[in-house]
């Protein structure tokens, strides 16, 4: 959400523009126009940073009085590689806040990103799909003419954003156009309908002055001062910036930084603070471990992280990690660094988490998840009730009396396999149904949808969603939440590999490839088919009717070990209805169920 500064005398709101000089400078692009209503659209590649956000949102920056605030947002957290943050803020500064666990990095590549606004519902839309929609009283509140913006900084709610590294400054958020959509009412959507006709694009080829201004102002939970020096056009893009307070602008003069080191999956990730160059972060010199040998060295998808195999190591003793003369993109050159490796744990199954409490009858404590954590959350508050609460339906009381709730992601560190993956719910708060309604993605995949905890289970009940064979390729099992109303919560988190025939023998798992379901599914514009390969070999792909017609075949060639994903969009289909989409490579093959509905 967006946090500003007010001085208020009388019934005035006063918004300071004085630069309060503070350590480090971001920017702020704004449009000199407001605007009611309409579909507000960009192309961008945000900063993949802690502890700092890029955005692009309206705002009413013509307030007498807090009554008045209108705002709606598409903030992308830095401390995330695939949650996207909605928000429309109203009377009082109100949030209603969202989100959408993406199947992609928006930090690595540039993505399509709107917002319609009308007087009955916002929707936000991701690459031409909408992916989130409220409705509800709140929504004709937001009646006030505002002005489109795009900024870059550094919150200092860290439990929010995350902690902030200067080390890992500069950062910069790439704008490659934007889009203005003017609305006239009417019963279509856009694509379906006449609602949504375009006004102005701007493809940032120079700075159109009467349309846009920079921003010179800060607020309070602001780590940053903007100043328009950082908000630069260059090559057809606009560049937001954030940086110290001496190296101004689109450039970098500092290395990058050797941030941990871990095994994973008989592998050795190096993590650093910011995009490497390709050719130093795949030199096998430039990393050592004594008394072991780096063979080969895999510059990963975010460019932040290195892959190393290594042999005459047995990944239990304890080594470290020497990294020296690895360079950014910019060409800095790093100061050599030796880290500790962190080692794969020894698990005891089943895993088992008590989310928002201590550790407590075989269940771990909860924690927030980081480099050294082997689970936890990012974002949310812990709450705890009355330790002689009655919970309904479990003889495990103590864990439903603790909570996690508005928390975006729950963490946990597994080795690459196949799941079962227990969710563990109590209202404990609401006496009644529809206050708390909100959805459950396990690896990018609904595994819940619409779940209003005291609408299925009541009061001081427990309640239990088993999700079974859960893929996990990467080494850590992620759980994101999405809310619709109120906050999301959770109280207990249990994980068992799936029995020996599932998991290790199934001819889909580790021995081959991982084929995840389809998302969004059902689909209206485009969908996408994300998997894992463990095994390199020659892939193909078709897609079939349910009666058994070819609709598309594909042969992907050769595919090294790693994450690929394949969009698949309404036009590739004959009509709506049901698809099968079958993957196969090495002798196997997996298929998985598309619905489109048009």
């Amino acid at each position: 959400m967006r946090k500003t500064t007010f001085l208020l005398l009388a019934v005035t709101l006063i918004l300071s523009e004085v630069i309060l000089a503070k350590d480090y400078k971001g920017a702020e692009f704004r449009t000199k126009q407001s605007y009611l209503y309409g579909r507000f659209e960009v192309s961008l590649k945000s900063a993949g940073r802690d502890g700092m956000l890029s955005s692009f949102f309206t705002y009413n920056d013509n307030m007498s009085s807090l009554d008045q605030w209108n705002e709606i947002d598409i903030e992308i957290m830095g401390r995330y590689d695939n949650d996207l943050q909605f928000n429309t803020i109203t009377a009082n500064q109100t949030s209603h806040v969202g989100r959408f666990p993406t199947p992609f990095s928006p930090h690595t590549d540039f993505h399509t990103y709107a917002f319609e606004w009308t007087p009955t519902y916002v929707a936000w839309f991701v690459d031409g799909v909408e992916v989130y929609r409220q409705t509800g009283p709140h929504i004709p509140t937001l009646n006030k003419a505002q002005k489109l913006m795009m900024n870059i900084w550094n919150p200092t709610y860290t439990n929010w954003a995350g902690v902030f590294d200067p080390n890992a400054l500069p950062a910069f958020a790439y704008y490659d156009w934007v889009k203005y959509y003017t609305y006239t009412p009417g019963t279509g959507n856009y694509g379906t309908g006449n609602n949504f006709s375009l006004s102005w694009s701007d493809d940032f080829d120079y700075w159109n002055t009467a349309r846009w201004e920079k921003a010179t102002h800060t607020f309070n939970g602001n780590g940053c001062d903007f100043v328009t020096t950082n908000a630069v056009i260059t090559g057809g893009k606009l560049i937001l910036c954030l940086t110290d307070a001496v190296n101004l602008g689109y450039t970098d003069v500092k290395g990058p930084v050797f941030y941990s080191t871990r095994v994973v999956n008989g592998k050795v990730i190096a993590y650093f603070s910011e995009e490497l160059d390709s050719v130093t972060s795949q030199s096998v010199g430039n990393f050592n471990i004594v008394g072991a040998t780096v063979t080969t060295a895999t510059l990963r998808s975010d460019r932040k992280s290195v892959e190393l195999t290594v042999s005459g190591w047995d990944f239990v003793s304890a080594r470290n990690l020497i990294v020296l003369n690895v360079k950014d993109g910019w060409g800095n050159t790093m100061s050599p660094r030796a880290l500790a490796i962190y080692l794969e744990r020894t698990y005891t199954w089943p895993y088992k988490i008590n989310c928002g409490g201590p550790a407590a009858i075989g269940y771990l404590a909860d924690g927030e998840f980081g480099w050294g954590a082997e689970h936890g959350f990012l974002d949310g508050q812990s709450s705890a009730y009355a330790s002689n609460l009655q919970i309904n339906g479990t003889d495990e009381d103590e864990i439903y009396r603790a909570e996690k709730y508005g928390m975006a992601t729950y963490r946990v560190r597994v080795p690459s396999g196949r799941y079962m993956v227990k969710l563990m719910f109590a209202e404990n708060y609401y006496t009644q149904a529809g206050k708390r309604v909100f959805d459950v993605f396990v690896e990018a995949s609904k595994v819940v949808s619409q779940l209003d905890i005291y609408a299925q289970a009541g009061l001081n009940t427990a309640l239990v969603k088993e999700v079974t064979n859960v893929a996990v390729n990467d080494g850590v099992l992620d759980i994101h939440f999405v809310s619709y109303v109120d906050y999301p919560l959770i109280n207990g988190i249990v994980i068992e590999p799936e029995p020996t025939g599932i998991g290790e023998n199934d001819p889909a798992g580790p021995e081959s490839f991982i084929l995840n379901q389809n998302y969004p599914n059902p689909f209206n514009g485009q969908t996408t088919i994300s998997f894992f390969v463990n095994k390199p070999g020659n892939y193909s792909y078709t897609l079939t009717g349910v009666t058994g017609e070819t609709v598309a075949k594909r042969d992907l060639g050769w595919l090294e070990e790693g994450n690929y994903s394949i969009p698949i969009t309404a036009r590739d289909l004959a009509a709506s209805g049901v698809y099968l989409f079958t993957l196969a490579g090495n002798s196997i093959f997996e298929t998985r169920k598309l619905v489109l509905l048009n």
